[in-house]
């Protein structure tokens, strides 16, 4: 972009303006920017991908957003980008290699929870182990409940079928009632001896 007089506008600050949306892609075709400052905003989204094409970029600031999706790699195409700052978004996936990127550091990158790779210490391989684990746990979860599901079916099927058989079978219903009687039975003798019993022992113990 060039002003009246052939001044070219070398870094471009937006920064704690309470911006909102995606990032235009028209932005990156201020190709002659040497910074760009974007941080604090409400910016969502992810980074176009035609950054890769401000060559004379030495520093980009994009931290303290929600900006989202992968890191495009072709950023790795910026080889005079000294700092980068993406902390504190919601990107995610493998952090692009090669060029400057190498010689970044982690708090390029903090904030950024699903982001893998060096400089982080989160290994790649490890987040793929990782949404195995939570699949695996997801379709045990989901064995169980239906397991629980099965076994409630067949319980309030055999209560009614238990039900049934007493309502309507004059013959079982007798069964039933004279087997919950000697049950009865059985529980008054039972406690009815071990009162006694107690009551023996209470006493030769005075």
């Amino acid at each position: 972009m060039e002003y009246e007089g052939g001044w070219v506008l070398g870094t471009l600050d937006l920064s704690t303006n309470n911006l909102s949306g995606e990032i235009p892609p028209q932005l990156f075709n201020l190709t002659r920017l040497a910074g760009l400052n974007l941080s604090r905003n409400h910016l969502v989204g992810k980074i176009p991908s035609n950054i890769g094409g401000m060559t004379n970029l030495e520093w980009l600031d994009l931290s303290n957003n929600h900006l989202s999706g992968e890191i495009p790699a072709a950023i790795s195409k910026l080889m005079f980008l000294g700092l980068l700052n993406l902390s504190y978004n919601d990107l995610s996936g493998e952090i692009p290699s090669g060029g400057q990127l190498d010689t970044l550091t982690l708090w390029s990158y903090i904030g950024n929870p699903k982001l893998c790779g060096a400089p982080l210490l989160k290994n790649c391989s490890e987040k793929v182990n990782e949404e195995k684990v939570n699949h695996e746990e997801g379709s045990n979860d989901s064995l169980n409940e239906s397991l629980y599901i099965g076994i409630g079916v067949g319980y309030f099927a055999g209560l009614c079928g238990v039900w049934y058989s007493l309502l309507f079978h004059r013959a079982w219903r007798h069964k039933y009632f004279q087997f919950l009687d000697n049950i009865l039975d059985w529980l008054y003798v039972f406690v009815a001896l071990k009162l006694n019993k107690f009551r023996e022992l209470r006493a030769s113990s005075r």
